[in-house]
C-alpha cells in the first residue's frame, strides 16, 4: 500500500509539472503584474526554480504532514476546502453504495435462483445499464424526474431527496456490476459438491440458497462491493458536475479548468488514498469473510 501511494503520488506532482500552462501566470493576477521582477520573485517565494525532484520531495513531505497548500484561485488552503465539500460527497457515494449494494445483489440472486426469462431479463438491463455513460443518465433522470415530473430537485444539496437523483446515476452502472457479480458467483456455488448434497438430502431449496450458495458466494460480491465504492469518489466529479452539488468532484473540475495546481494535487491524491485505504480494508476482510481464504498457520 506504501509503495503504491509512493508511486501514484509521484505520478500525480510529475502530471501536474508536465501540464500545460505557468503556474506562475496564475498566481501574478493581472496582466499589469506580469514584469520581469514581480515573476521572478513568485519563483522564487513558491520555489518553482527547484529542480522536479525537489519539489516533489516537499509538496510530499508538507501532504503526509496534512499541510497541502495554498489554493491559487481561492485564496484558502486547500485543507480547508476539501474539509467543506467532504460531506457531501461522502454522502451521495454512501447514498448511492446503499442502492446499488441491495438492488444488485437482489437482482443477481433472482438471476441466479429462477433462471430462464428472469436471467435473460436481468442480463439485458443490466448490459443496457453499463452501455449508457453517467452523463447521459444525468440529463435523462433531470428531464424526467426533476422538469416533466417534478418529483426531485435537479441542483443542489443538502438532504437525501436532494441526493436521490445524483445517488440513482452514480449507483446504475455499479448496480449492473454487482448484479452480475452475485449472479455468476451464486451460479458457480450451486454447481459445487456440497450443494448437490445438500439438496440430495431433502434440504429446503429456500435453506440451500441462503445457507449454502448465497454464504458462499459473499466472498466475491464484498470484494467487488469494497472495490466498486472505492470507485465511485472518481466517478462523482460528472455525477457533481451534472446536478451542481459542491462536493470534491466539481471542486477537482473547477480546479483543473482554473489551473489550480496545489487543489488538483491534493483532491486525485485523495482519491487515490481513499481507493487503496477501501481495497486494503476489503482485502483484511476477506479471511473473515471466507474462512477458506486464510492462510495455514
Amino acid at each position: 500500500m506504501v509503495a503504491t501511494l509512493l508511486a501514484t503520488s509521484f505520478v500525480i506532482f510529475g502530471a501536474s509539472y508536465a501540464a500545460p500552462g505557468d503556474p506562475v501566470t496564475f498566481l501574478a493576477g493581472g496582466k499589469e503584474n506580469l514584469t520581469p521582477e514581480y515573476l521572478a520573485a513568485i519563483r522564487a517565494q513558491y520555489h518553482l526554480d527547484d529542480p522536479f525532484l525537489v519539489q516533489y520531495a516537499r509538496w510530499l513531505g508538507d501532504a503526509v504532514t496534512g499541510d497541502l497548500g495554498r489554493s491559487m484561485q481561492y485564496n484558502d488552503q486547500v485543507f480547508d476546502l476539501m474539509m467543506a465539500r467532504l460531506p457531501s460527497t461522502l454522502g451521495l457515494v454512501a447514498y448511492a453504495a446503499v442502492l446499488f449494494v441491495v438492488f444488485g445483489v437482489a437482482l443477481g440472486a433472482l438471476a441466479a435462483v429462477r433462471g430462464g426469462r428472469t436471467d435473460s431479463a436481468v442480463v439485458a438491463g443490466t448490459t443496457l445499464a453499463t452501455s449508457v455513460p453517467s452523463f447521459v443518465t444525468a440529463a435523462v433522470l433531470i428531464s424526467l424526474f426533476g422538469v416533466q415530473l417534478g418529483w426531485f430537485p435537479v441542483m443542489g444539496g443538502g438532504s437525501l431527496w436532494h441526493l436521490t437523483l445524483p445517488a440513482v446515476t452514480l449507483a446504475l452502472g455499479a448496480l449492473a456490476i454487482i448484479s452480475r457479480v452475485t449472479r455468476q458467483a451464486m451460479i458457480e456455488q450451486r454447481e459445487l459438491d456440497h450443494v448437490t448434497v445438500a439438496r440430495a438430502s431433502g434440504l429446503a431449496e429456500r435453506l440451500i440458497v441462503t445457507r449454502h450458495v448465497f454464504r458462499g458466494a459473499l466472498g466475491p460480491i464484498v470484494t467487488m462491493c469494497g472495490l466498486v465504492t472505492a470507485g465511485m469518489l472518481a466517478g462523482t466529479v460528472v455525477v457533481e458536475t451534472a446536478f451542481s452539488l459542491n462536493g470534491i468532484g466539481s471542486l477537482l473540475v473547477k480546479a483543473i479548468n482554473t489551473h489550480d495546481f496545489p487543489v488538483t494535487q491534493a483532491v486525485m491524491l485523495f482519491m487515490v488514498v481513499a481507493y487503496i485505504v477501501v481495497t486494503t480494508l476489503v482485502e483484511l476482510l476477506q479471511p473473515l469473510i471466507d474462512p477458506r481464504v486464510r492462510r495455514p498457520a
